[in-house]
């Protein structure tokens, strides 16, 4: 095979082969499924999470048999270059019945200004403001990887959400909101950082507590998905190596949610 065929041979399109990755909120959910993917194609993932013993569980169970020989899913060691960063850690706290809207303008005056406001506060610092920090702490070693591999830039993967972009708000103000401005930092990231590296934003359901979507078949119907399907982890791994691999492009991963609830 020519080697202008071989460059365009899927495994090659692909290869993340000894690429460095750190994943957080990786121990479970869609981090997880992000770290599998990666780790099982030959990269070594490092995945962080508040609580040490999910990461610790995590890397063993799902660290232990990955289906090539030089994948790693890592808990800590140093390393002097990161391929790739996904901001993935997220919560949502509380919801508000909007349907007090069809009783009366007080009846939803009193719904909505009855949210508690350190909940706003908490969601806007681990969705956006942790986004900001952790990228610029990491900036130095994603920099590093452009002047180890050629043509070759590291990168960064911001997951927000679908709800940063519809319009309903889906019974939680303060999440829509904090993914909306998680989208936005994403762009202005990417402007300044244009120079080295790239900062990809991924908008995608992060719902999940486990590597699988814990629903039934009918959720896409019941949530109004033309799919018809709850999400998959093949879904997220291939948006991922997608991602990573292409370097500057948004993706919105929804199953088509977006096209009946724009």
């Amino acid at each position: 095979m020519s080697s202008e065929n071989a460059k365009i041979v899927v495994k090659n399109l692909f290869n993340v082969e000894s690429w460095v990755c750190v994943v957080t909120g990786g121990g479970t959910g869609i981090g997880l499924m992000i770290a599998q993917a990666f780790a099982n194609n030959g990269a070594k993932v490092y995945i962080t999470s508040r609580r040490r013993e999910v990461l610790e569980r995590t890397a063993k169970r799902w660290g232990s048999s990955l289906a090539h020989p030089q994948g790693r899913i890592e808990v800590s060691k140093q390393e002097n270059h990161i391929d790739l960063l996904v901001n993935n850690a997220g919560i949502s706290e509380g919801t508000s019945a909007v349907e007090k809207g069809d009783e009366s303008a007080k009846a939803l005056s009193m719904e909505l200004f009855g949210e508690d406001q350190a909940s706003w506060e908490n969601v806007y610092r681990t969705n956006v403001i942790g986004y900001y920090f952790v990228t610029t702490a990491f900036l130095p070693l994603v920099y590093a990887t452009s002047s180890m591999r050629s043509q070759h830039t590291g990168s960064v993967i911001n997951i927000s959400s679908m709800s940063g972009i519809t319009r309903t708000t889906q019974h939680h103000f303060k999440y829509n909101v904090s993914k909306a401005a998680t989208i936005h930092l994403s762009t202005l990231l990417a402007q300044e950082f244009r120079r080295k590296l790239t900062v990809i934003l991924a908008s995608s359901s992060d719902e999940l507590n486990k590597s699988q979507i814990p629903v039934g078949e009918d959720y896409g119907e019941k949530k109004g998905i033309p799919a018809g399907r709850p999400g998959r982890e093949e879904d997220v791994a291939q948006a991922a190596l997608l991602l990573a691999c292409n370097q500057r492009i948004p993706l919105t991963i929804d199953g088509g949610y977006l096209l009946e609830h724009p």
